[in-house]
């Protein structure tokens, strides 16, 4: 099929594993390319969806020659707790893969125990993500892919439905105190972070994330439904399984992906 910006795709894969070991395989053999000519910079997600694409590409990585000292990991949002406590998404992604990796750059949110208050932690993440920028964007790296899971209600990162977040233009990192998900203290990037990634990968599984698809699909207001304003200068892909699939337009569905 014929790229096209800007436009969503879909591609299916049977179940749970299934996906998770076809996105990990394309993460990996991106990064390969990538990472064999210059630096690379991955926002990675949080959750049931994230963990398994970072196994799965624990379990594939030494099939592929990559320079991990060239990729750069970040977390599109991180919960606001200590630095080891099992909820926050660092530690599920260092358990998972990161910390396997030789040489590869972990740009991490600061933590609850570190010494500074809310406020200050998301001041201090949009500082590093601005020693990244460039001139023609200075606040921030490019992304060459950003992964986001997508909750049941349409949420991406902490950005959720009907929230004021979600329309901040003038951040890269914003502080939620009152997140309608526990935890309650959350950092976030804001939407113009994510869709100034090169490449959009959301990943969903189960059938409680269907009616979610079909709305982001269908053009909803992304106020209301995050997940329909995700997109990516030069792809955005939703790597579904059969279950999350129900209400995918046939038109849209791109098994050549």
């Amino acid at each position: 099929m014929a790229d096209s910006s800007g436009e969503k795709r879909v591609v299916i894969t049977s179940d749970a594993t299934a996906l998770a070991d076809s996105v990990a395989e394309r993460f990996l053999t991106r990064l390969a390319k990538k990472s064999a000519s210059r630096d690379v910079h991955v926002a990675l997600t949080g959750g049931v969806s994230g963990a398994a694409v970072l196994s799965a590409a624990a379990a594939h990585a030494p099939e592929h020659t990559i320079d991990w000292t060239r990729v750069h990991f970040w977390w599109s949002d991180e919960r606001f707790v200590r630095r080891l406590h099992p909820e926050r998404n660092e530690r599920q992604g260092r358990e998972a893969l990161l910390d396997s990796l030789p040489g590869a750059q972990v740009h991490a949110a600061p933590a609850s125990d570190e010494g500074l208050d809310l406020d200050e932690a998301a001041q201090a993440y949009a500082a590093e993500l601005a020693r990244y920028g460039t001139a023609d964007q200075p606040g921030w790296p490019t992304f060459d892919i950003s992964f986001l899971g997508v909750g049941p209600d349409g949420h991406i990162a902490s950005l959720f439905p009907d929230r004021p977040e979600i329309l901040v233009t003038d951040a890269a990192v914003v502080a939620l105190r009152d997140s309608p998900k526990p935890p309650l203290q959350r950092l976030t990037f804001t939407r113009p972070v994510i869709n100034s990634s090169q490449r959009v990968w959301l990943v969903l599984s189960g059938t409680d994330k269907a009616s979610a698809l079909g709305l982001a699909l269908a053009g909803a207001s992304y106020a209301s439904v995050p997940a329909a304003g995700a997109k990516g200068t030069k792809r955005t892909v939703f790597f579904v399984d059969q279950d999350a699939a129900a209400q995918v337009p046939p038109e849209l569905i791109d098994q050549d992906y």
